[in-house]
């Protein structure tokens, strides 16, 4: 049962009055526009004295006896109308008195600018095309409020602006993404979020069956195995940007689905994709945000010079004071661990501990762009390994602000080391490692038949947005973060 509080029951009670005189509002189906808020104010000059029809919300009113003003709010921003009950009639102006904030009305009316300079719309004419039954909060933002904005975006969106630039702007950097792709000749394709089997990434999959083939299924991790199927069989530069899920925890920069952009190109290794990522988020934010240097809680990122280039190795040696390349066996490793107070467990070899070194000491050392080099080969089992040091691969990782943005590698495409790799993380995943990946068959047939060398690059979007609007959580840049039910 829904309680009204005392401002919803009144709402209530005029929507009721209105359908019994038979002026439902919600039996509107369309409303001409010819104008927005935006072309009023900017082009006053040339619509001053022009009749236009807009519509929008009314976030602010102010009556004066037979005249009103009311800001009204469209997609774009707000205009300001000017009410008088002898321009739109009698009876119309005792219902316009009755509206209330929250309401959306039609307008017509005569381009014009008040005595005190608002440009206004004087109106001829108001239509309600809907009414509003809850009350708009005055504020809607900060720490108290934060889950409920989440929860109700679209109240969000409608009272604080800002929230709604940031949306904006993710589109933008899409946008700009795929142009740049597109114009370099690559291809955006679609592959299955459903998949039989979960790989391309190391995480822990959400699971689901499908009834009619009574078949355990899963949402995809990464789209990676199938698009490399398709360097497999003739396409030369291709990428996807879609949804992935993955069954962790939410924090600021997690949350269990989000957007992710792959494309792999034949016959480069993983210097170029990195020149290429580089190029790409420089383009990004210059044609979205005007700029290359911009700003992060209030630290000045420069994406213009050329990004920082370190192996895991030497960023190890420089933020940790631990040279790996000193380690020759998993004892010594195992020692430097326990004497740094970094917990290991048993399956994890050399190279797994020199990655929980980086992340203990480095990872948030990483402000400035930073690609990270020279993974060790244990936790990278669809990278390339180094010709002249095969316990590392040809692999990166982009940091900014102390974040991974992109992942990328020159792609394996050995079938038999494929193959191996692929064992042992079906090894550590029987031991009870849900987050590594069982062994695909069918792509390892694909590898068979002949992978071309190939890079491959992994990005994830919504970060990218976080840093181009300086937003702090993950939250802040999806419509509709996942959320906890409400009990």
């Amino acid at each position: 049962m829904v309680t009204l509080n005392e401002q919803e029951k009144v709402r209530h009670d005029k929507l009721k009055a209105l359908q019994e005189e038979n002026k439902n509002p919600f039996t509107h189906t369309s409303f001409e526009i010819n104008a927005n808020s935006t072309q009023i104010l900017d082009k006053f000059e040339t619509l001053e004295g022009n009749e236009v029809s807009v519509a929008g919300r009314i976030m602010a009113r102010r009556d004066m006896g037979k005249a009103s003003f009311v800001h009204v709010q469209d997609s774009l921003g707000r205009v300001q109308s000017y009410i008088r009950k002898d321009a739109i009639g009698e009876d119309a102006y005792a219902d316009f008195k009755k509206y209330d904030i929250g309401d959306i009305l039609g307008i017509k009316g005569t381009v014009f600018k008040t005595q005190k300079g608002e440009i206004s719309v004087r109106a001829t004419e108001v239509t309600l095309l809907s009414k509003s039954l809850k009350t708009l909060p005055e504020k809607f933002h900060g720490l108290k409020d934060t889950e409920l904005r989440y929860r109700q975006r679209y109240v969000d969106l409608i009272v604080n602006p800002e929230v709604k630039e940031t949306f904006i702007k993710r589109s933008l950097i899409i946008r700009e993404m795929r142009r740049f792709l597109d114009d370099a000749g690559f291809i955006e394709v679609e592959t299955p979020v459903l998949q039989d089997i979960a790989g391309g990434a190391a995480a822990k999959p959400f699971e689901t069956h499908h009834n009619s083939l009574d078949l355990d299924m899963f949402l995809r991790i990464a789209p990676e195995l199938k698009l490399k199927r398709l360097i497999v069989g003739g396409f030369d530069k291709v990428y996807e940007i879609g949804r992935v899920f993955r069954n962790e925890g939410m924090s600021i920069r997690h949350n269990p689905e989000f957007t992710m952009m792959e494309l792999y190109q034949a016959y480069v290794d993983y210097i170029h994709i990195m020149n290429l990522t580089e190029s790409l988020i420089r383009h990004i934010a210059k044609q979205v945000v005007g700029t290359a240097v911009v700003e992060y809680d209030g630290v000045e990122i420069d994406l213009e010079k050329p990004f920082i280039r370190l192996s895991m190795l030497d960023a190890v040696k420089q933020y940790a004071n631990v040279d790996f390349r000193q380690i020759e066996t998993l004892e010594d490793a195992l020692a430097i661990a326990k004497e740094h107070g970094i917990a290991v467990e048993k399956h994890h070899q050399k190279g797994d501990i020199l990655n929980l070194f980086f992340e203990k000491y480095a990872e948030d050392k990483l402000i400035q762009p930073t690609f990270i080099t020279e993974h060790p080969v244990e936790i990278s089992p669809l990278s390339k390994r180094k010709a002249d040091d095969p316990e590392y691969t040809e692999r990166f990782e982009l940091f900014i602000v102390g974040r991974e943005h992109a992942n990328a590698f020159s792609e394996l495409n050995d079938p038999i080391d494929q193959r191996s790799r692929f064992k042992h993380q079906e090894e550590l995943r029987l031991a009870g490692d849900d987050e590594a990946c069982a062994i695909d068959e069918d792509f390892l047939t694909a590898l068979e038949y002949g992978l071309p060398p190939t890079g491959g690059l992994g990005i994830g979007i919504d970060r990218l947005v976080m840093l181009l609007t300086n937003s702090a959580s993950i939250r802040d840049v999806l419509f509709f973060p996942t959320m906890k039910p409400i009990d």
